[in-house]
């Protein structure tokens, strides 16, 4: 049937009693919408997603438990999303707008006004409502209450959050909200015949019998809850389905005319790419005749295509062997066989994911599969300040006939940030996303609309990147979504050069449902081998495969240096006596700001550049200088098309972990703070990263070798001690263990005790991580009373992050046949990739973002001055709104507070002293970049005082805090 049929049947099978029941209400214009209508566009537009929008593995995973397979999921799926607002056919709803009421009344239905209901009316909201009478239609209709609640918590949590099972005893403690007067069954009759029309119109009438003894699945239950959410997000959106004006029915083709002007891309339908892997990589990423592919590029093909179902592959391999693009190719294959319908590639922070951004659309835009135009989403809280994202077709389209001209404007394929998979709720359901890995924890944390969230990633190939890079806390919500994704079927490719073989299994273990220490997990942990390929699948043995290495090798000569400025200032000018560019990487910005004023003081007057890059600064000077290092130290290929060239003088740049992962850099020599193992060698891998020479300044002679300074400890104890702000991040058992890995490996070298050696890079990563973070004791004898120490107090602290993160943390998938009631009870609400949510998922403690403004002396508000490309020194109104294009730059120059001022003993006190700067003009709806922000406000010095701290920015250093007693 036709996707307008629906109400076309529903309103004939009506009486004037179900007819007069009302849906929707609009204050402003008086116009409304029949209960039925909105049933009719509703169902029209779950048919219409079924067959056009869901991924194939969606399609299974909803009716892998039912009896007639997808095509009784179609039947459910469109039946539930007509169904799903049955609660509005209850005295506690439709009293709420008198006119519409009277009409009701008028045809027997007998209610009370909103006012004479009272408080009571909260008891009953119409989604847990609906769940009560589609609960007990199903039981009149022979269900049992355990298999009818399967399919009418899908209706109760319509609104995001699926009611309890106290909820639904208070509602119907209080039937007269339900029922209305005990003395009619009017409003009973009316509900049966609402109930009993969408059963024919939706064809599920004769399929009740063999659904009812079902057990359906939990992750089954999500998808349609997901499905009937987004379906009812649709159908009341009035540009797409206007209300109605006077009473009538709305002219024939609504629906249809409504999903046109959506407009929404047709799916991905993946193919098995074909070919050598030398083909096929070639064509994906546009390689030219002298590109060849490299052993764990192919092995991962080889892997992916050696996998029948869908499952997870974890590719470890060294920086810079194309990781990345293996994974990518293993998601197109995997894609194909599961059914996916897109691509998700989770990252750590907001740098590599707009560094990603970029290279998932290209590879988007080469594959086979897609007709018409894909959706893509740049998944973090600044995407809208991304230029790539927000230059492509749809962005900004606002009204349906802003999105009718651009879609007629965009035909003939493309990328597109659809106008309607917009927002923090809808944007990962687009096709193609890269972001933040928090959009991938979201999906473990108890809050509203977690559905959708499952529903974004459950059509999907999902790639963790840098695996090794997420914490305790976070690894907790990991391992949840994992368990979820495995549940789904869904495919995951897991990336990382130095992930832990403890880690790796945990990885599987996690996804495949197997309880920890299961023995057929053994040789996943104990496999030995660099590069390395992991293919696991729910239910089979897990697969471990050691890979040939591409045989590009560094050589890295490692020294210690004392923790000393001074003493790291004659170093590096003895070291670039004769040119060159060192990186020195610190654990804090403190650091890194101590570290530059010692290096221009002894530099000045030289012609030896000092720079900083670091996350202190605002957006659009972070920007800046992630393409200055770029255009410095990328790849030539980088440096030519950004107009830059390699530093002819010596050059020394200061840098937090900025450097370890999101920019693609290299360097002469690098200087490291003492950072556990795995960040040390990620940290290493920017040394001689790319090749020099052919046309480009070779190398000086004196740093020709590639040279690391390991610093940001005490060497002179034993153990080394750490920096305390080093020990503040990443905490003493992780260093300490770094430390002793290091020197066993170094000592081992060596003969003896010595103070440095060599690093081979990539041979001897796995070595060193296994060494720093396996179980075997490690390091000197005289240092095993503190490890052991420093490790008991280690695993008391990892142990209380973990029972943390499960204050919220979603239950894995529990058996078939548990419905969905209090699935997320004790939540947190409603969040989203706001600071508060990230802190839900990262244990980051507080966290203060502010927009930096500046005052001139004659009290004008300006943007800051010396901002680039004239966005600095902008006046802005203070009694109106910004302009769009201003509200954009000064959202831009947004900055993260240091500990110093978000520390619980002074946090408030700082937001009192910011709110001081809120100005009302600017809190207006219409002022989306601005509104709610909170504003700190620079004078023309680009100082103030916040809190008792001097608070000082430069577009050189970014922001600095010291004390101010």
């Amino acid at each position: 049937m036709s996707y307008d049929e629906y109400a076309r049947e529903l309103s004939a099978a009506l009486g004037a009693a179900g007819r007069s029941v009302w849906a929707k209400h609009d204050w402003d214009s008086g116009g409304w919408l029949p209960l039925w209508r909105h049933m009719g566009d509703s169902a029209g537009t779950a048919a219409y997603l079924w067959d056009e929008w869901l991924a194939p593995q969606v399609r299974a995973r909803i009716s892998e438990a039912l009896p007639r397979g997808e095509a009784d999921g179609r039947r459910l799926a469109v039946w539930l999303a007509m169904v799903h607002d049955i609660g509005k056919a209850t005295p506690a709803f439709a009293c709420q707008v008198e006119g519409l009421a009277e009409a009701m009344r008028s045809q027997g239905l007998k209610m009370g006004s909103a006012a004479q209901m009272g408080k009571d009316r909260s008891l009953a909201p119409h989604g847990m409502a609906g769940q009560l009478l589609l609960v007990a239609w199903l039981q009149d209709n022979g269900w049992s209450k355990r298999a009818a609640q399967q399919i009418g918590a899908v209706v109760g949590g319509h609104h995001g959050v699926p009611p309890s099972d106290a909820d639904l005893q208070d509602a119907l403690a209080h039937r007269e909200l339900l029922y209305g007067s005990a003395s009619t069954d009017a409003w009973q009759r009316v509900q049966r015949e609402l109930l009993d029309a969408a059963a024919s119109a939706c064809r599920i009438r004769e399929h009740l019998d063999a659904w009812s003894p079902v057990k359906l699945p939990q992750p089954s239950q999500v998808l349609l809850s997901a499905l009937v959410i987004v379906s009812d997000w649709i159908a009341s959106n009035a540009s797409l389905y206007p209300y109605f004006q006077r009473t009538g029915t709305a002219a024939d083709g609504r629906v249809s005319r409504a999903l046109k002007q959506l407009g929404l891309p047709g799916r991905w339908r993946p193919r098995l790419p074909q070919g050598s892997a030398q083909d096929v990589f070639a064509a994906r990423f546009s390689w030219d005749e002298g590109t060849r592919v490299r052993p764990v590029q192919e092995a991962a093909l080889a892997a992916a295509r050696a996998m029948d179902e869908p499952g997870m592959l974890v590719i470890e391999a060294p920086m810079g062997e194309g990781k990345t693009e293996a994974a990518l190719v293993a998601a197109e294959h995997m894609a194909a066989v599961s059914g996916a319908g897109g691509c998700f590639v989770a990252l750590p922070t907001m740098a590599t994911s707009n560094a990603m951004f970029s290279r998932l659309a290209d590879w988007a835009g080469s594959l086979e599969g897609i007709d018409g135009s894909a959706s893509v989403f740049l998944a973090h809280s600044k995407a809208a300040l991304n230029d790539d994202y927000t230059g492509l077709p749809f962005a900004g389209a606002e009204s349906a006939d802003d999105v009718e001209r651009d879609a007629a404007g965009s035909r003939g394929g493309g990328l597109a940030a659809h106008w309607w998979l917009r927002g923090r709720k809808k944007g990962m359901l687009a096709d193609f996303a890269a972001g933040t890995i928090d959009q991938l924890l979201f999906a473990g944390l108890k809050s509203r609309h977690l559905a959708l969230r499952h529903l974004a990633v459950a059509g999907k190939v999902v790639v963790i990147d840098e695996a090794h890079a997420y914490d305790t806390y976070m690894n907790t919500y990991l391992d949840t979504v994992l368990a979820w994704l495995g549940a789904y079927r869904v495919p995951v490719v897991v990336l990382s050069a130095t992930l832990p073989a403890r880690r790796r299994r945990e990885l599987a273990e996690a996804y495949c449902q197997a309880r920890r220490g299961s023995p057929e997990f053994d040789a996943v942990e104990k496999v030995q081998g660099y590069p390395l390929l992991t293919s696991a699948v729910p239910g089979g043995a897990p697969q471990v495969e050691a890979v040939e290495a591409s045989g590009r090798r560094t050589e890295v000569q490692v020294e210690y240096l004392d923790d000393d400025p001074d003493a790291l200032a004659r170093r590096l000018e003895t070291e670039l006596a004769g040119g060159g560019c060192a990186l020195v990487v610190r654990n804090t910005v403190k650091r890194v700001h101590a570290t530059a004023r010692v290096l221009r003081d002894r530099f000045a007057g030289t012609g030896v550049e000092v720079s900083v890059a670091h996350a202190r600064f605002v957006d659009l000077d972070r920007a800046d200088k992630d393409r200055e290092l770029l255009a410095a130290f990328g790849p030539p290929a980088t440096v030519a098309e950004l107009g830059g060239h390699r530093p002819q003088n010596p050059r020394i740049v200061v840098a937090s972990q900025v450097a370890e992962q999101s920019l693609d850099i290299d360097f002469d020599l690098l200087v490291t703070d003492l950072a556990p193992v795995d960040l040390v060698l990620q940290r290493m891998g920017r040394l001689h990263r790319h090749l020099r020479g052919q046309g480009q300044s070779e190398r000086p002679e004196g740093l020709r070798t590639a040279r690391c300074l390991i610093t940001g400890a005490d060497w002179g104890q034993q153990p080394p001690e750490p920096d305390a702000g080093s020990q503040f991040v990443y905490r003493r058992y992780p260093l300490l263990r770094a430390a002793a890995a290091l020197d066993a490996h170094l000592s081992a070298e060596d003969g003896g005790n010595t103070i440095g050696g060599t690093v081979v890079l990539p041979d001897d990563i796995d070595r060193l991580v296994q060494g720093a973070y396996g179980p075997d004791p490690i390091g000197p004898s005289e240092w095993q009373e503190e490890l052991g120490q420093a490790r008991e107090s280690h695993g008391i602290e990892q142990a209380a992050k973990a029972d943390q993160a499960r204050a919220f943390l979603l239950n894995p998938p529990a058996k078939p046949g548990r419905s969905l009631i209090g699935w997320v009870n004790a939540g947190v609400g409603d969040t989203d990739d706001s600071p508060r949510g990230r802190a839900q998922v990262r244990n980051a403690g507080e966290s203060l973002e502010v927009l930096l403004l500046q005052r001139r002396r004659d009290g004008v508000l300006t943007t800051l001055s010396g901002l680039g490309e004239g966005r600095g020194g902008i006046e802005l109104p203070t009694d109106f709104a910004p302009s769009e294009e201003v509200g954009r730059i000064a959202a831009a120059s947004a900055v993260r507070l240091p500990f110093p001022l978000v520390a619980p003993w002074v946090i408030d006190r700082v937001i009192d002293e910011l709110e001081q700067n809120l100005l009302p003009a600017w809190q207006d709806k219409d002022a989306h970049w601005v509104a709610g922000e909170l504003l700190l406000v620079l004078d023309e010095d680009c100082r103030t005082r916040l809190a008792g701290f001097d608070v000082h920015y430069t577009h050189q250093d970014g922001l600095e805090v010291t004390d101010g007693h």
